[in-house]
């Protein structure tokens, strides 16, 4: 039968084992998901891109830069007109998706890349006149689907104001 002292010395050495082995594990799966996070992004059905949600211009501008062909150009101009219009709005992307907010709490714009259109979310465009065209299954929400061709950019301004001094829907806080 082993001695105390050699049993004590097995079990020190058995957690010690186990617990590099569980940081290199902690430290192999960090590594993982930074590998993951500087490749290029994976384009989902209608060439949306697969983008990790996070808070803050960065990450709508990764969304951007993923975003194919004409969709990159028409969701640039998306965002540069709100930011012409709203200079201190907040930006997000969840769900695949960028949000633009006033508070960091509510919600009042957002869009996803579609196989022939950007759908753009207006979260009370019902309350806006005159409302965005498409209905919503949600009675708040209107959309406005936005082609190659491009969109009428003071009406689009126009809804952004509008959108932006609504409440605006509370679907997510931000860390800013």
């Amino acid at each position: 039968m082993p001695s105390r002292s050699c049993v004590a010395s097995n079990l020190r050495a058995n957690v010690i084992f186990l617990a590099e082995r569980s940081a290199l594990s902690l430290l192999s799966l960090k590594r993982r998901a930074e590998a993951r996070m500087a490749e290029t992004p994976k384009l989902l059905s209608g060439g949306n891109p697969q983008i990790p949600k996070g808070d803050g211009p960065a990450v709508v501008e990764a969304y951007l830069a993923a975003m194919p062909d004409w969709k990159q150009t028409v969701g640039r101009e998306i965002d540069r007109l709100i930011m012409a219009a709203l200079p201190d709005v907040r930006k997000a992307v969840r769900w695949n998706s960028p949000f633009y907010g006033i508070d960091g709490a509510h919600w009042f714009l957002s869009f996803h890349c579609m196989t022939r259109y950007i759908k753009v979310a207006f979260w009370q465009g019902s309350a806006m006149v005159p409302p965005p065209p498409v209905a919503s299954k949600k009675d708040d929400v209107r959309y406005l689907h936005v082609t190659e061709a491009g969109l009428n950019a003071d009406q689009f301004t126009d809804w952004v104001l509008q959108a932006s001094r609504l409440p605006g829907a509370a679907l997510f806080r931000t860390a800013e």
